[in-house]
Order: structure tokens, then C-alpha cells, then sequence
């Protein structure tokens, strides 16, 4: 039986098509995401070829109000997650069975909206906590 440590290094770049600037990259905000929110294909390409479960980098965010932690923006909801806080600034890798996981928020910014990777409509002022442009 062969019990030696193997270590591996993978190289990923930000693949960020709906950024239009980098314009306000230094203001995103650190939060923790509920997995348990998001759903496998939508919101995350689910595990394969070894690598991950990757939540997908644009994903609109909100606040679940009970718990603190942040979900997908809905629409017509009443849990909080009908408040627009902000986007998934990079995709973010997780493992098959958490069920939260640090991540950063863009909040200020130059988006363009069709790029997003699900579709997404600007909430009107009252039903937003963010300083992003969409075009």
C-alpha cells in the first residue's frame, strides 16, 4: 500500500465576461455563502474530471435576513434574498457536501447585464444595496 502525500497545483484565470472595468475591484466585500441556496447547473457547474463544484463569478447575491448569510437574488421573495446586494466577483470552488463558504461580493462597479451568467433584472433603487452601473 503506497500512503505518500501527492500535491498538485492548478492554474485558473478570472473569466469575467460581464466586467466591463476593473473600476471599484478594491471595494468588494468578504461574506459567507448558504451552498444549500444555490442550485447545481444554474448557479454552479457541479463536480467533474476532479475538479470541484464551482459557483459561477456574476451571480447576483442577496442577504438571507434569518440567517446573515448571502443566497441567490430572487425576485419577489420574502426572506431578504429580494434585496439586490450585489455580484459574485470570481468563481468560487467548493467541495461536494459544505454547506457554507467565504466569497467575495462585488458591490461597485461597471457591469454589463447580458453578460451575467443567468438572467438578471436590475431591481428598482428601493430593492438594492449596491453602487454597480449595468448597461
Amino acid at each position: 500500500m503506497d500512503i505518500q502525500p501527492i500535491t498538485t497545483t492548478e492554474t485558473v484565470t478570472a473569466d469575467r465576461p460581464w466586467l466591463l472595468s476593473v473600476h471599484g475591484s478594491g471595494m468588494n466585500k468578504t461574506i459567507t455563502l448558504d451552498l444549500s441556496k444555490f442550485t447545481s447547473g444554474t448557479h454552479y457547474t457541479p463536480a467533474a474530471n476532479g475538479l470541484p463544484n464551482r459557483l459561477k463569478s456574476g451571480l447576483p447575491l442577496a442577504k438571507v435576513t434569518a440567517s446573515g448569510l448571502y443566497a441567490p437574488y430572487t425576485s419577489g421573495a420574502t426572506d431578504g434574498t429580494e434585496v439586490f446586494m450585489g455580484l459574485l466577483d470570481t468563481e468560487t470552488a467548493f467541495n461536494t457536501g459544505s454547506t457554507k463558504i467565504g466569497a467575495a461580493m462585488r458591490v461597485h462597479g461597471d457591469v454589463r447585464t447580458s453578460k451575467l451568467p443567468v438572467a438578471f433584472t436590475v431591481p428598482a433603487a428601493a430593492s438594492r444595496r449596491d453602487q454597480i452601473l449595468f448597461s
